[in-house]
């Protein structure tokens, strides 16, 4: 009877290919579709604070965290803090996210200004990813939020046996690139600035005193890896 009145709901609703793109993306059809459309809305579209995402990523960003803390807790009964830690820190990170939304088809949802080329190369969709997270809460309750994070990111897009394996510390790399090969380097703030209401660093590498790569984050340590990730993959590419 509820899928029923929900059907009814999307064939009169003035946005109703909002409503069934929502629905393919979750599987279901929303109940309330404004915590959606505010999830969707980056503040480079629409600056007021209670219309925008920033809200729900805080929201949502917790609510995340929890939930694969959880699942790690059960998933690795026998493993110290530090490596449950490290794990949900690879899972959570920023730029995981934005792959994973990107994977998703949730950029092609997302409202921002894409005159401002910058922002489609930042982490703008895995900052909404997180607010659809805490969307999904306020419509539908922790249960089935729960289920929705476990069932349709965690299983399709993160493969956790390769994230485990996988060594995503860049700037100890880069570092150690460097001593091999006796070159200098150094990491370098290049810019400041306030994304919202959080601040945006850019880093960049510099190899004896040479701009590399540069990399963007919510804070130094975040832009630094990106940057370094980066000058990596420039170097390999240039051997």
């Amino acid at each position: 009877m509820q899928r029923l009145v929900s059907r009814i709901l999307t064939l009169f609703s003035s946005n109703r290919q909002l409503l069934l793109q929502l629905e393919h993306l979750l599987g279901y059809i929303p109940k309330h579709l404004r915590f959606y459309e505010i999830a969707l809305m980056h503040r480079s579209q629409l600056d007021e604070v209670e219309d925008n995402n920033e809200r729900l990523e805080f929201l949502g960003d917790a609510i995340l965290g929890a939930i694969v803390a959880e699942y790690l807790f059960k998933r690795y009964p026998y493993q110290p803090e530090g490596y449950l830690t490290e794990l949900r820190s690879r899972i959570v990170r920023r730029e995981t996210m934005n792959n994973v939304a990107l994977r998703m088809g949730l950029h092609k949802l997302v409202q921002y200004n894409k005159n401002d080329r910058g922002l489609s190369r930042s982490h703008i969709f895995g900052n909404a990813l997180e607010a659809l997270i805490g969307a999904v809460y306020l419509d539908q309750g922790f249960i089935k939020t729960r289920k929705f994070i476990l069932k349709q990111i965690l299983k399709p897009y993160i493969d956790i046996e390769v994230m485990e394996s996988t060594d995503t510390n860049y700037k100890n790399k880069i570092l150690s690139w460097a001593q091999r090969n006796n070159n200098t380097i150094t990491f370098d703030t290049m810019d400041e600035k306030m994304d919202g209401s959080r601040k945006l660093f850019t880093v960049g590498i510099m190899i004896d005193g040479q701009l590399i790569a540069s990399g963007t984050g919510y804070n130094k340590k975040e832009a630094g890896q990106v940057a370094a990730r980066h000058a990596l993959e420039k170097l390999k590419a240039e051997e």
